[in-house]
């Protein structure tokens, strides 16, 4: 395998620290956080290119609005022709961030449990209701180049309140709201048991007119049939994403949440040479054969997938 010839997601960790024990997020096995410094990310910066990337998400296993050089790191983005998205927890958002921000990235990605206090300090944990809130109101506000998109929780709790968690959003003018299709074991680190099934999790996807998550990793048709065939291991959500780590390392798998498998340091390898390295490895016992995403696609999950793609392209038109 020779080459690299489809576009992915890169997901750039600025931080691995995070001011929120969230439910959904095993952070105990993050024994080491990290920050990435200011040079790592303008190397991570050069070695981004449109004929590799279709977009890049900032968000890895960390909260990017707790790292001290958050402005700078901003406006390093500056001036780079690809689409910067965020994802964030909403805490530590302010006027000045949000000014800064807007034009720069594309998507500023909000994630929020519930809008009933109890819910949302059992899955948000550590963080403040109000003042979540208060500056989701603030960045709707405020934002005028850059999208605003709300990423609800799919866990059982956030469901059974999400009538009225929508409720106040539309009330409020803000109507992106996203949610996956799947509740996330990242590869047997977490506890699912009773989390609710993808089928339950497409049906209030479906019935509350919500976008939904999986569609934002897809580049094009013909980029996932190019990430198939070149991919030894056949796992779309693995080949869809690249995540480089607050230390600078492209690694093996999203939802390796230990970091415990690094391809190489962006010093050293170009993304599409890291791609190119990956694409010959096999699955990783260590992680692959507890993951809820490992088997999710099926030829039938696929065709599924493809006209869902393709109605949402054509909505957008």
């Amino acid at each position: 395998m020779s080459n690299a010839s489809y576009r992915i997601a890169v997901n750039v960790e600025w931080t691995s620290k995070c001011n929120a024990r969230c439910a959904m997020c095993p952070r105990s096995m993050i024994t080491d956080p990290q920050v990435m410094d200011l040079s790592t990310f303008q190397q991570v910066l050069s070695r981004l290119s449109s004929d590799r990337a279709f977009r890049v998400i900032v968000a890895g296993y960390g909260e990017p609005t707790t790292h001290p050089q958050f402005d700078d790191f901003v406006e390093a983005t500056r001036g780079h022709r690809l689409r910067f998205d965020m994802a964030t927890n909403g805490s530590r958002l302010d006027e000045g961030r949000l000014r800064r921000m807007d034009g720069l990235f594309t998507t500023l990605m909000i994630s929020f449990s519930s809008t009933d206090p109890d819910v949302y300090r059992a899955v948000h944990a550590n963080l403040d209701q109000s003042q979540v809130m208060e500056n989701i109101l603030l960045a709707r506000h405020t934002l005028e180049a850059t999208k605003l998109v709300i990423n609800l929780s799919p866990t059982a709790e956030c469901l059974a309140t999400l009538p009225d968690t929508i409720d106040w959003f539309h009330r409020h003018g803000i109507r992106d709201l996203h949610m996956s299709p799947t509740y996330y074991d990242r590869a047997g680190a977490m506890n699912t048991g009773d989390a609710p099934s993808e089928r339950d999790l497409r049906a209030k996807i479906r019935a509350y007119g919500l976008s939904s998550q999986e569609m934002g990793f897809i580049p094009s048709v013909g980029d996932i049939a190019r990430q198939w065939w070149l991919n030894r291991f056949k796992c779309i959500p693995r080949n869809t994403n690249m995540l480089i780590n607050a230390q600078g390392n492209y690694t093996y798998c999203f939802n390796d949440i230990r970091h415990s498998h690094v391809i190489g340091h962006v010093a050293a390898m170009t993304l599409g040479q890291a791609l190119i390295a990956r694409q010959s490895t096999g699955p990783d016992p260590a992680f692959c054969n507890n993951c809820n995403l490992r088997h999710r696609y099926r030829p039938r999950e696929l065709t599924r997938i493809a006209l869902g793609y393709a109605k949402a392209r054509l909505s957008a038109a």
